[in-house]
């Protein structure tokens, strides 16, 4: 099969499937890796069309694997700090005031998403890896992206924008959450659970 018609076939079914492929990461792990698959096969240089198409697709796809190494650990610190704070939240206030819980331990929890993921997935490596005396050009060519400036805009943004959602979703948490107690009869409170997230016991 023809690299570019393959390559745009799996940019529409990422397109179409993104939803699915966001809550399933590893479907979406396994895309990309296809995708890097077919990025690093022989360019037909008969073909003015691919040669001249070849570096876009390297633009768009290149920057997989870098993302799903930030996505999987950000989501894996963002979501453990989550829980672990609205816990303890949940004890220290005994029960009491819900939106202080859902607010702060959002706020720990994308903040740590989002200084994990943009550093990793989309900014520029490239002035740390010559500082180190990488000078090959194809391998610097993986870790270009955003300066800090951008960096530091697009981190404080996305943050905001996580915590003013969870602000204006807050009357519907309480909705559920009193549904949920009152139809389950039960309110835990995580007094003796083990946080450790490196343990295999129970």
């Amino acid at each position: 099969m023809n690299r570019i018609a393959t390559t745009l076939s799996i940019a529409v079914a990422f397109a179409a499937g993104c939803g699915v492929t966001h809550l399933l990461r590893p479907a979406y792990a396994a895309e990309t890796i296809m995708a890097q698959v077919i990025i690093y096969l022989p360019v037909d240089t008969s073909s003015a069309y691919s040669v001249g198409l070849d570096p876009s697709i390297k633009a768009v796809f290149g920057n997989g694997p870098r993302i799903i190494a930030a996505s999987m650990l950000a989501f894996w610190a963002g979501d453990f700090a989550n829980s672990y704070v609205l816990a303890k939240m949940k004890i220290m206030t005994k029960g009491r005031w819900l939106w202080t819980r859902t607010i702060g331990s959002t706020i720990i929890g994308e903040g740590l998403d989002s200084l994990i993921f943009y550093p990793i997935a989309l900014t520029s490596w490239q002035p740390m890896l010559k500082a180190f005396g990488v000078e090959n050009q194809n391998i610097l060519s993986h870790f270009d992206g955003w300066d800090s400036s951008t960096l530091v805009k697009v981190v404080a943004f996305n943050w905001l924008f996580k915590v003013l959602v969870e602000v204006a979703m807050t009357p519907v948490t309480y909705l559920v959450c009193n549904w949920l107690k009152r139809a389950e009869g039960v309110d835990h409170y995580d007094h003796d659970t083990n946080f450790n997230p490196f343990t295999l016991k129970d």
